[in-house]
């Protein structure tokens, strides 16, 4: 079975070049540094802060007073093609095979051999959750300001607002969202928090709660978030988290789960059941912030304790996957078997949610459930080592939001309907294709 997604011609140049290849001649990249910057205007999309998991899309205003149809995705879409056009992207991936495999999940494969050549490498240690923000290398200040599609911050006046030529605000600094230039899938963004802060690589209330925003205003179920810590396989350490469109239900939301508990802020805490991976899933609460204010403190819990961790945000915000992993400590251990180190795939949040990239023709022909499922198995915690994250993760949330001890159901559930039924409509996407490491 083929996807079949709407897509455009990716015009292919040589814009994003690496930094050794440039001349001397100055900057002449039109940055976001305090070179390029002043007098510099970019869009700003000002969303409404919601207070319920419901997308509410709220009234409309811009300095052209028209109308809004689903216009977070109009406008993020659109400024995506538009960067297209312009090649600004390191290969072309609308040429990129993809195929659902055959079996009871739906594994998604790729194949994407431009990623693996002209992906920007890593840049520091994986042993490590949190290292400290390091100007000399690279990070999202450095890229061009054609690179970012608009500024996302809260409206102050709880409408949904767009001003296309917006100062940019270096006291406060805003957020944004900017293409990924090696991309995944179509419409593949980056959501920078307070990007003149130059924050590392690690999740906090904040800017966990803006990604939350971003997954509710966006309303598209198809439209997902994710992130990777250090020693997950984040490739820079400048806080950002990723999203694009996939018009198919990924394998980990068609999983089922167990609950755990619930906060007294009404988020139900479950176990994923029967998938290779194992984790945790945040879903409900009276509130966005309270769902925003359990993860992002199991993050830094996790974060504190060296545990590297990969989180996707699904169902336009209304459930959010947490999977502690151990693959890179495995692979410097020693421990994964040459034919899968062979494949070249290092399992981060798409992986593990059940989209495999692949890099090698080989794989990519030879891809079948039981495949995807042995490479998946390897970045688990054990049953046990989850239990005492687990642990770690409540004694933190508690703190915040007092779990309610004791009052354990057993609920297991199936949650992939509503998109299984979208997936038939065809219609979802609108004009889109400290300590040590933990020990398993």
């Amino acid at each position: 079975m083929m996807l079949k997604i709407k897509r455009v011609p990716t015009v292919v140049s040589n814009y994003q070049k690496e930094e050794a290849e440039e001349g001397g001649g100055g900057c002449g990249r039109n940055c976001l540094r305090s070179c390029c910057l002043p007098g510099s205007k970019l869009p700003l999309y000002a969303f409404k802060k919601a207070n319920k998991l419901v997308c509410e899309k709220g009234s409309f205003d811009s300095v052209n007073k028209e109308p809004p149809v689903e216009f977070l995705d109009a406008l993020l879409l659109g400024e995506w093609e538009d960067r297209v056009q312009r090649g600004l992207f390191r290969y072309d991936v609308t040429a990129c095979e993809t195929k659902v495999i055959p079996g009871k999940y739906g594994f998604i494969a790729q194949l994407n051999e431009g990623r693996h050549l002209k992906k920007r490498p890593t840049e520091f240690r994986v042993d490590k959750v949190l290292q400290p923000f390091d100007e000399t290398k690279f990070n999202f200040t450095k890229v061009g300001q054609e690179e970012v599609l608009f500024q996302f911050e809260p409206s102050e006046n709880n409408h949904v607002q767009f001003f296309p030529n917006a100062p940019i605000d270096l006291e406060n600094s805003p957020s944004v969202v900017a293409i990924n230039v090696s991309p995944i899938e179509y419409g593949h963004v980056l959501l920078i928090p307070r990007i003149f802060e130059c924050l590392p690589q690690r999740i906090d209330r904040e800017s966990f709660l803006l990604a939350l925003h971003m997954a509710v205003e966006a309303g598209n179920p198809y439209f997902r978030l994710g992130y990777n810590s250090l020693g997950a396989f984040a490739t820079i350490n400048h806080l950002h988290f990723q999203a694009y469109y996939l018009a198919t239900p990924f394998p980990i939301e068609r999983a089922p789960s167990k609950k755990i508990t619930t906060t007294r802020n009404g988020v139900k805490i479950s176990y994923i059941l029967n998938y290779p991976v194992r984790g945790l899933v945040f879903e409900h609460g009276d509130t966005i912030e309270d769902l925003s204010n359990a993860v992002s403190e199991s993050c830094v819990c996790l974060q504190e304790n060296n545990i590297p961790h990969n989180v996707l945000i699904a169902d336009s915000g209304k459930r959010v996957f947490l999977f502690p992993q151990c693959y890179a400590e495995k692979q410097a251990l020693g421990e994964v078997s040459a034919e899968l180190l062979d494949t070249q795939v290092n399992p981060a949040v798409w992986e593990i949610s059940g989209h495999m990239v692949l890099k090698r023709k080989e794989d990519y022909e030879g891809a079948s459930e039981e495949n995807a499922w042995r490479l998946l198995a390897e970045v688990s915690l054990s049953e046990e080592r989850l239990n005492e994250v687990k642990e770690l993760i409540f004694e933190a949330v508690s703190c915040c939001n007092n779990v309610e001890e004791n009052k354990v159901v057993t609920e297991v559930a199936t949650t992939s309907e509503d998109l299984d039924e979208a997936c038939e409509d065809g219609d979802a996407l609108k004009g889109s294709g400290g300590p040590a490491m933990v020990h398993v």
